[in-house]
């Protein structure tokens, strides 16, 4: 990394070789992300929450 600014034209350059993705696909793909996260979130909060009765159960009637 000699020259800083060959290194800034050259990512320049690769930036314009980019293929960005659509607006209707960001969206797609956001929305997509946000309600796996909240499947994920509600599965493992119920697994938590299982888990938690069972161990308190344990407890309770040793």
């Amino acid at each position: 990394m000699a020259n800083p600014l060959q290194f800034i034209r050259e990512a320049r350059a690769e930036l314009g070789k980019v293929v960005w993705p659509s607006r209707k696909d960001t969206i797609r793909v956001t929305i997509a992300v946000i309600v796996l996260s909240l499947a994920v979130a509600m599965f493992l909060g119920a697994v938590d929450y299982g888990l938690t009765k069972l161990f308190e159960w344990v407890v309770n009637n040793r």
